[in-house]
């Protein structure tokens, strides 16, 4: 095993829509990145191979998330070949719409499993790696859905408040280790998912929106990318320079 001289980013979901945005925003800026997938390795490879010119380098985990076990077996895999994951991007999710009374126990266990419990999968498992090094970032993608509700995603909305809770609880956890714990809560973003919806649907969203128009997946990558970057930091020494200054004014 040889320790990455650059940062090692795990982008869970990392081959389609907002992830795939955010496995290129990594890439481009030079760091080593692992794009998780489940189901097709295909279309994963596909990104990969449109990731690479250019960059350093951009490998594939198959992992599904729900499952700990190949989570810590994925995890595992990346510590032998990298020595370390700096940066990990729980973004994998699914969506399984309808209204309660009409909603499956499968469609409702499907959503909480991926959306909620990868996310506790996840960071479990890389926990342990990132608290020896004493340092971290991990950024969890949750969902305006998860703040305010929507009808017919009662299993969505549970799993992505979930995930915003667990953040905050997360976050006091793992700060006294010099790790850092965000959530990025999108809207309506433009992706295969949204695409998929009819056009009543697509305007009703619309006309909830000020500006008129869908989030595209590259500006959920640009918030992330910053989370993940020095600049979202705040020493402790700068934090009370900040205070002082806004004492002074």
């Amino acid at each position: 095993m040889k320790m990455s001289t650059q940062r090692v980013v795990l982008v869970t979901g990392g081959s389609k829509g907002i992830g795939k945005a955010i496995s290129a925003a990594f890439a481009a800026n030079g760091d080593t990145v692992i794009i998780n997938y489940h189901t097709s390795f295909d279309e994963a490879n596909k990104v990969k191979l449109e990731l690479l010119p250019g960059n350093t380098s951009v490998s594939l985990e198959r992992a599904d998330v729900s499952d700990y076990l190949q989570v810590k077996r994925m995890v595992a895999d990346i510590l032998e070949k990298y020595g370390k994951i700096d940066v990990v991007v729980n973004n994998a999710g699914i969506v399984r719409d309808g209204f309660l009374m009409l909603m499956s126990e499968r469609d409702w266990n499907d959503v909480i499993a991926i959306n909620l419990n990868g996310v506790f999968n996840c960071s479990k498992a890389v926990s342990e790696s990132m608290i020896s090094q004493r340092n971290g970032i991990i950024i969890n993608i949750a969902s305006l859905s998860g703040i305010t509700g929507l009808s017919g995603q009662a299993n969505y909305s549970a799993a992505k408040g979930g995930v915003i809770a667990f953040t905050k609880a997360l976050s006091k956890e793992l700060a006294p280790f010099n790790i850092r714990v965000n959530a990025v809560a999108p809207g309506v973003i433009e992706t295969e998912i949204v695409d998929s919806l009819n056009e009543r649907v697509k305007n009703n969203f619309l006309n909830a929106i000020p500006m008129k128009r869908f989030g595209k997946p590259d500006e959920v990558a640009s918030v992330v990318k910053f989370l993940a970057s020095p600049d979202a930091s705040i020493s402790r020494e700068k934090l009370f320079a900040l205070r002082e200054d806004s004492i002074d004014v």
